[in-house]
């Protein structure tokens, strides 16, 4: 059963000092709120806050009898505004940076009368917004758990995502155009090159590695909106938590890299992990194997699992 799409509205200025009216949308999943430790789910880039249930996006990782067991936690995840999944859309969206998405997360729990969580867990981007919440809030989580992110946009992302700028900004089948430019991040070639082996689609006259790309990108055009698409890359490009204040967090860390990802290299995340290290007992590190890069937090389930949950069950 999908669970109800709920809202709150909200007043905000943002870090750039323009006022907008929010309607931060979320989902709750599992126990009733308050009822059990709250875990806080932000979404990545593509993905919203239906998490769980029949068509949810990490269905595989929460539900009942889930690593995240919705039979023992309650499941909080807020769509990014502007996300579209609760059909409201922001026109300037670079009035917004990472920054001030957690504070309208930040806000939203505000609101909920939520003053701390069990668990903080994201992925590439929802995971940077962890970083940017638990950088102005040190105290609002026991366990945070950032997957295939870092707490900034290294060089190497921020160039790819100015690729796909350029590309959204084309009038030419933009969203179809980036979205296959960020399928050959999300991948790599030793990922594409297994997959396909250069086979050849008579019927449609081109490679099925091809073929693939095309129905990505057609496919993403088909459920999500330019406008959309242009905010989340956008976000992706500034993530820029406070370097500084990391240390500062106080929950349990497990920063969790991908071997292979080449949006966020499992090196800089181990360097962030190592700097950390230094100064805190509680922060580990742990990689997923993997030949798929970056998507394999969406595709490696087993290894995710295994890591996760010993993590919470400490």
């Amino acid at each position: 059963m999908k669970a109800e799409l709920k809202h709150i509205n909200f007043s905000y200025r943002t870090d750039s000092q323009k006022e907008y009216n929010i309607p931060l949308s979320y989902q709750l999943f599992g126990k009733d709120l308050f009822s059990a430790p709250i875990i806080l789910v932000n979404h990545a880039l593509t993905g919203n806050s239906n998490v769980s249930g029949e068509n949810g996006w990490w269905k595989q990782l929460i539900g009942e009898g889930q690593v995240i067991d919705t039979n023992t936690y309650t499941v909080l995840c807020f769509n990014i505004p502007g996300n579209g999944y609760d059909d409201s859309f922001i026109n300037e969206y670079e009035d917004f940076t990472p920054s001030d998405i957690a504070n309208i997360f930040l806000k939203g729990l505000e609101i909920l009368h939520i003053k701390s969580v069990y668990t903080i867990i994201g992925g590439s981007l929802g995971g940077g917004i962890g970083w940017e919440m638990l950088v102005k809030n040190p105290n609002l989580s026991e366990i945070f758990i950032p997957i295939a992110c870092d707490f900034k946009t290294h060089d190497w992302l921020h160039a790819q995502c100015l690729v796909q700028k350029f590309l959204l900004n084309q009038n030419d089948e933009p969203l179809q155009k980036a979205r296959i430019h960020a399928m050959l991040c999300y991948r790599t070639p030793e990922s594409l090159n297994d997959r396909f082996q250069n086979k050849y689609n008579q019927e449609k006259q081109r490679l099925e590695s091809e073929d693939w790309l095309i129905y990505h990108g057609n496919s993403l055009n088909e459920r999500f909106s330019l406008k959309s698409y242009k905010l989340m890359n956008h976000l992706l490009m500034n993530i820029n938590a406070d370097e500084k204040k990391l240390e500062k967090i106080e929950a349990r860390m497990h920063l969790i890299s991908v071997d292979t990802d080449l949006f966020f290299p499992a090196s800089e995340i181990r360097m962030c992990f190592e700097k950390l290290k230094s100064k805190k007992g509680n922060v580990f590190y742990h990689e997923i194997q993997s030949i798929h890069g970056h998507d394999a937090f969406l595709m490696e389930y087993k290894q995710l699992n295994n890591i996760i949950k010993p993590i919470l069950k400490i």
